[in-house]
């Protein structure tokens, strides 16, 4: 009974295309091995790595068809990952997840090729749906959209990443003092 696949994988394998490869990058071990097993059920055929040195070895000596890139890893920025599976083909589809979302990052990573951008904790079924969704498909409205406060987060750690970590000048920038921007900069994000 659980070996015969049902409708929906079908449907979901043919979905995916002949070339069903996905490259796993999170230093997350546990997260890593749960999403390979999740994603291999769904028709997709996983290689794990843990690091930017890792995940540019298997690009590489096989660029996939489908990325899940961390953006924070130990080595570095997995956005040099992206960059180089780019690269190597052209149409692949990537996925950047953190668990460190900022609007300034999402349009870093979309820009230099990622298909799509998930904050952590993300799902396989969120993962497959950012992998699969075609470009000219609009995604569904949020069912929990930002708080106005998030939105101001948002705005002040985009506009210090453009000012590249420079406090002062996002602080001219902003027409804020420093210090209140120092402040916020510490606090966690709001929901």
């Amino acid at each position: 009974m659980a070996d015969a696949p049902d409708e929906g994988q079908a449907a979901l394998a043919e979905g995916i295309g002949p070339d069903n490869s996905l490259l796993i990058l999170d230093d997350d071990e546990a997260f890593r091995r749960r999403l390979a097993r999740a994603m291999e059920k769904r028709g997709f055929e996983p290689v794990m790595a843990e690091s930017v040195a890792e995940g540019l070895s298997h690009v590489r000596a096989a660029p996939p068809a489908y990325a899940v890139v961390d953006l924070r890893l130990e080595d570095g920025n997995g956005l040099d990952v992206v960059e180089a599976l780019r690269a190597a083909r052209e149409e692949a589809r990537i996925v950047v997840l953190t668990g460190y979302g900022a609007i300034a990052t999402a349009v870093a990573a979309v820009k230099i090729g990622a298909t799509d951008y998930l904050s952590k904790p993300a799902d396989a079924d969120d993962v497959t749906a950012a992998l699969l969704n075609q470009q000219d498909q609009k995604p569904p409205p949020p069912e929990n959209p930002m708080s106005a406060d998030r939105v101001r987060w948002e705005h002040i750690q985009r506009v210090f990443e453009l000012c590249d970590r420079n406090v002062s000048e996002t602080a001219r920038r902003l027409n804020m003092h420093r210090r209140t921007l120092q402040r916020i900069l510490a606090k966690r994000s709001p929901k």
